[in-house]
């Protein structure tokens, strides 16, 4: 195994980065503005971790409706697009490329959010989890099920989403359909027991993804679009595995080679699912063999079982959520073999600079 791969440039379609290191998406919660706008804050902490290959950014809400979780920068107003600007000024004069993730919570959120209303969700079905609202973690509730118009005007958001991404210049967009949010509730039948054309046959409950894709394409390259998915999410965040999970998987993956994406970003499962026969174990090796494009893996990885991975060849790329918290020069920490600064976990939701801009360099 050579530990350099990781260190070597990659061309995403195009795009070229400078390492195969990804910095994953983390929600933050630093928009701390009526506007839920990206501030100059928010851009120093993205502009600080520019070395990474690719950034791709903390979710980011497609519209009112999508709101699961307090001060998280959403992209769907003139404010929030200018102040997504300063933002990728700020990463691109540092030599960074930058992705923006396009997020939609669906259940996992709460009224306190929607101003009283209840969140829309496949069904009604309550995830029994908990959102972050201003008063501190709250149960979530029974959620609205949506109405074909609902579903219509959520892939319309989506579109605008990514329409108001490129005006922001960002490289790229990545949508999340992973972590039990709205796109995974599609999918998995613990949370889509829908009688329509959006419930029932793995083509049906994945056919929301493909919808808004296929409007995505009328309107920016989706060789700058990825999607991020958690394959083998059980028994967390309202999601459970079940007898088709692994066939929904698989046709989605296969369907995508279609659609000449920037990548795939795929999840390690959370959990043990070593006995679960409805759970992926190997989750980049498994899809290696039906994907043709990049992947990219995460999910507690560290620079030698990172190299190891792509140099095995099951994954092009690997993303790192918490090591770049802490560690604003991570790829420097890893050429160098330096010993990294440990995270505050305290500060991870909290506003302000403590925990967030002020970790030491080398």
């Amino acid at each position: 195994m050579n530990s350099d791969t990781l260190f070597e440039n990659y061309d995403l379609n195009g795009l070229q980065l400078n390492n195969r290191m990804v910095m994953a998406p983390m929600t933050r919660s630093r928009a701390d503005n009526p506007e839920h706008a990206a501030t100059e804050l928010i851009a120093e902490y993205y502009a600080q971790r520019a070395t990474a290959g690719l950034i791709i950014t903390e979710g980011t809400y497609v519209s009112k409706d999508a709101v699961g979780v307090i001060n998280v920068p959403a992209i769907y107003s003139k404010a929030q697009i200018e102040g997504w600007k300063i933002f990728t000024e700020a990463v691109h004069k540092a030599n960074g490329k930058i992705f923006a993730q396009l997020w939609h919570t669906g259940r996992n959120s709460h009224p306190d959010l929607h101003d009283g209303k209840l969140p829309l969700a496949p069904s009604a079905i309550n995830p029994n989890t908990q959102a972050f609202t201003a008063e501190g973690f709250k149960d979530t509730v029974t959620p609205k099920e949506m109405t074909l118009e609902d579903i219509k005007q959520t892939i319309a958001d989506f579109k605008q989403g990514a329409i108001n991404a490129f005006e922001a210049n960002f490289d790229g967009i990545e949508l999340h359909a992973a972590n039990g949010y709205l796109f995974q509730q599609f999918f998995s039948k613990n949370s889509n027991i829908r009688t329509d054309k959006y419930g029932g046959s793995v083509e049906n409950r994945s056919r929301f993804l493909f919808e808004v894709l296929d409007e995505l394409k009328k309107v920016v390259d989706l060789s700058r679009v990825g999607i991020r998915f958690n394959t083998s999410l059980d028994g967390m965040m309202g999601i459970n595995t079940d007898d088709e999970t692994i066939e929904l998987y698989d046709t989605i993956i296969k369907r995508l080679n279609d659609y000449n994406l920037a990548y795939v970003h795929l999840m390690r499962p959370f959990t043990d699912v070593s006995q679960n026969k409805n759970a992926i174990v190997n989750v980049a090796r498994h899809f290696r063999k039906i994907y043709n494009g990049t992947i990219i893996i995460n999910n507690g990885f560290n620079k030698e079982s990172a190299a190891k991975i792509i140099s095995e060849g099951d994954a092009d790329l690997v993303s790192f959520g918490t090591p770049f918290i802490a560690n604003p020069d991570l790829v420097a920490r890893f050429k160098t073999d330096a010993p990294l600064n440990q995270p505050d976990q305290d500060t991870f939701y909290t506003p302000g600079e403590k925990g967030y801009t002020d970790y030491p360099v080398l």
